[in-house]
């Protein structure tokens, strides 16, 4: 989710949730204790130098259970953040503090909650790391051997 759609569903909202992978919703009395831009700059397996940037927003709880962050609060940050840090339309990454690390996470939104996207990571480069294209999945019985393909005695074909 880029931040201008962001910015947009916080002007229609009066409440705003953060909904994790699990269902789970993150503490109303949450905080966004940063937004900035991060930008990577790496060379993958294959030799391919890339860069990449987001927007991210830091999200914390602590025991202040009457805290609200409001739409238009939240708006105000983003804005803040955007001209000060010169931050422009980027996709959106959050950060939450899970049990033991923090987790990242992309961002989507449901009409009512936005909902925080689990990550992975991926080779960018399988090509040069011998990692074979995925295998067709067929199930059994839908796979049908083509004509004049089998092999008969004394063919030479096996």
């Amino acid at each position: 989710m880029k931040l201008s759609e962001i910015k947009n569903k916080l002007q229609k909202l009066t409440t705003i949730a953060f909904q994790l992978p699990n269902g789970d919703l993150v503490p109303s009395h949450f905080h966004v204790t940063e937004i900035g831009k991060i930008s990577k700059h790496f060379i993958d397996c294959g030799g391919v130098v890339r860069t990449e940037e987001v927007v991210n927003f830091q999200l914390w709880e602590a025991n202040d259970y009457d805290h609200r962050l409001h739409p238009e609060k939240l708006l105000h940050i983003i804005e803040l953040s955007e001209s000060k840090l010169q931050i422009p339309d980027l996709d959106v990454e959050v950060e939450y503090q899970m049990k033991d690390t923090i987790g990242k996470f992309s961002l989507d939104f449901d009409g009512t909650n936005f909902q925080l996207q689990s990550k992975i990571t991926d080779c960018l480069a399988k090509d040069h790391c011998g990692i074979p294209p995925e295998k067709l999945k067929v199930k059994i019985g839908e796979w049908k051997q083509k004509e004049g393909t089998c092999c008969t005695p004394n063919s030479g074909c096996c």
